[in-house]
């Protein structure tokens, strides 16, 4: 859901007040990809609360050839959480709450998980309540999502222990917003929120079905042609709610903020860095990034939802705020932010270059999978031009020829540890934290099952906590995961190790009795960790041979969609069959370079980033949480690539 690294060199600022000159040309030059009859975005900007700039480019309705205005309204996406949060800590106010209450106060019908769950947790995703964009297509996303949340009995971590994405935390708080406020969500938001700021054009949507005047449609590329993707009913969580929202009224919104208008308790509360219960201060508030460089203070948050794209965020300091909206998601809102942003602020200072590397390290042989030895949580190295990276992108620097440290700390990895990690042999490491704490990982020892090994983890598998059953046959190269009432729906798995097997971001870990038998597994994914299936009777599975096998569709299910990436020992294509240009959107394409055997690619007037080999044909962005995954013909040669992020998907034919 967050798309903010573009965005972050531009906030590494010091020092003189921004520029006003009226930039407005500027801004209309970097919305020129644009085109009439096209969806396209709305930006506004704003400086100590004076509205600078405020346009539209494209189209809001591609049938009717409505034109976007300033005026149009979009689905925030998750940009709507600090708006559930301000609503949560106006309710603390009024005494009707307290952060410290024990959600199960307020949810009696949520299990006890055998720690106390806050109020706090939930609002500074420290919770550990698994995220329901998991489960909900381990549901056959038929499940209702409040009683999906409900009925799960086991955590990601311990409350405060870590920190990690949820938005069922949110699918909660909006609950307890009505629950505690004595009114409907849209009722509550509407009377203490956006009528009192002028958020005129502004509302909580409890049916995205409902008519909404001035909306902007949203859309997304497929086979060339536009369609219409907004996300409706289930698919959006708890009461099928939005907030719908203008550029103008974010900058509004923002500028509430940096002025203390909501009070001076709710204000700080909102941009108070959440801290871990190890002291560990992140780069959280409460429904906002909240982000210190010298000089500087970036308060901000993304969202994405079927089409949408929304990036919405504020300079105290500098007493800058930009909106972008945008209702496709063919150019991301924090890059165009960042163009934006540029044109108001001064140059910006030298970041901080991080650790400083040790020349000549030879990190050969240190790549692979690694599993912790108290935990089994997996740990992949990849070797990338040279360097070493943690799966994902996660750059780590050579401080000696065994230590090693991130370049930068990350909020979706460790929680924003900035951890040493050495190795005491090529096969064993230590992750030692900013605290002290010492995790051991040792290298997953090669397993390749036979065919017999293969038939005893067939059969029929259950969870009363996602309400499926799945069956588990033997692959081509391992396993394959369907539903049972809709086999098309397939996931399949790699071996990594003994009885466990991977198609990432999903681990299954099968569990056996004392006289060998399997009898279940541990689904893994780390939004959801450590769900039980249990083995149902010997009915069967439906034992397929590998022909049989359906690959998986591009929508069966967002797990099955984050882990279609090749198997992790698949070798990587020949990167000149991969480069050329890919239809992002009409007049805009993607390109893919080979420099010094190194493959880059570059959206039309945007950042060459470097691409790392994840497996297969699959690559990931460096440093970013963008994926590739490329179609290739007989040659080897690519035909189209799919982008993956934050869920979502699309496919990129190559047009040259």
């Amino acid at each position: 859901m967050f798309r903010l690294a573009s965005f972050v060199a531009a906030a590494l600022l010091l020092g003189a007040p921004a520029y006003a000159q009226d930039r407005t040309g500027e801004v209309d030059k970097i919305f020129g990809w644009t085109k009439p009859d096209a969806p396209g975005c709305t930006v506004a900007v704003s400086q100590r609360g004076k509205l600078l700039v405020n346009r539209a480019y494209g189209s809001a309705d591609l049938e009717r050839g409505a034109p976007l205005s300033p005026g149009s309204v979009f689905d925030i996406a998750s940009v709507r959480k600090q708006f559930v949060a301000a609503a949560v800590l106006l309710l603390a106010e009024d005494g009707r709450l307290a952060l410290t209450d024990d959600i199960r106060k307020h949810f009696p019908e949520m299990p006890d998980y055998g720690h106390k769950v806050t109020v706090d947790h939930l609002l500074t995703h420290t919770s550990g309540i698994r995220d329901w964009t998991v489960l909900f297509p381990l549901s056959g996303e038929n499940a209702d999502i409040l009683p999906l949340i409900l009925r799960q009995r086991g955590l990601n971590f311990a409350p405060g222990e870590e920190w990690g994405y949820s938005n069922s935390g949110f699918v909660l708080l909006t609950e307890l917003v009505a629950r505690a406020g004595g009114m409907p969500v849209a009722d509550f938001m509407r009377k203490r929120l956006f009528e009192p700021l002028g958020m005129k054009s502004t509302a909580y949507s409890e049916d995205m079905r409902d008519v909404i005047k001035n909306r902007a449609l949203a859309y997304e590329k497929e086979d060339n042609n536009w369609k219409l993707e907004i996300l409706l009913g289930k698919r959006r969580g708890r009461g099928n709610g939005a907030v719908l929202s203008t550029a103008g009224d974010l900058v509004v919104w923002n500028d509430a903020l940096t002025g203390g208008r909501l009070g001076a308790s709710v204000t700080k509360k909102l941009q108070e860095q959440a801290t871990l219960n190890n002291g560990r201060k992140l780069n959280y508030g409460r429904g906002l990034h909240v982000t210190h460089y010298p000089g500087v203070t970036l308060v901000s948050h993304s969202g994405g939802g079927g089409g949408y794209s929304v990036w919405s965020g504020f300079s105290p300091e500098h007493g800058l705020s930009v909106a972008v909206l945008c209702n496709t998601d063919a150019m991301g809102t924090s890059q165009l932010a960042n163009r934006v942003a540029d044109l108001f602020l001064p140059p910006p200072t030298a970041p901080d270059p991080g650790p400083v590397a040790a020349p000549g390290v030879d990190v050969t042989g240190r790549a692979g999978l690694y599993f912790a030895e108290r935990t089994g949580e997996p740990l992949r190295l990849n070797v990338n031009r040279g360097r070493l990276v943690v799966e994902g992108g996660l750059v780590l620097v050579p401080v000696s020829a065994e230590r090693f440290r991130p370049q930068r700390a990350s909020l979706n990895f460790r929680s924003q540890d900035e951890f040493e990690l050495t190795f005491r042999s090529n096969d064993e490491l230590e992750m030692k934290s900013m605290e002290g704490q010492v995790t051991r990982y040792r290298r997953a020892q090669p397993f390749a099952p036979t065919a017999d090994d293969l038939q005893a983890f067939t059969g029929r598998y259950e969870s009363d906590e996602v309400g499926s059953v799945f069956q588990v046959v033997p692959g081509k190269d391992g396993l394959v995961m369907r539903f049972e009432l809709a086999p098309d729906h397939a996931l399949p798995l790699s071996p990594i190790a003994r009885d466990t097997f991977q198609r990432a971001p999903v681990t299954l870990r099968f569990q056996r009795d004392n006289a060998g038998k399997v009898v279940g597994f541990d689904y893994n994914h780390p939004l959801a960790r450590n769900m039980r299936f249990t083995r149902l009777g010997e009915r069967a599975a439906g034992a397929a041979t590998p022909a049989q096998i359906p690959a998986p569709p591009a929508a069966a299910s967002t797990a099955a969609s984050a882990a279609a990436s090749a198997a992790p020992a698949s070798p990587a294509p020949r990167p000149e069959g991969l480069t050329g240009e890919y239809e992002l959107a009409p007049g805009r394409t993607l390109s893919i370079t080979l420099e010094g055997g190194q493959l880059h690619g570059q959206p039309s007037g945007g950042e060459k980033r470097p691409l790392v080999h994840v497996s297969g044909a699959t690559y990931s962005v460096a440093d970013g949480p963008l994926s590739l995954t490329f179609t290739l013909d007989a040659d080897g040669r690519a035909t189209a690539v799919v982008m993956r992020q934050g869920g979502r998907e699309r496919t990129l034919p190559k047009v040259r």
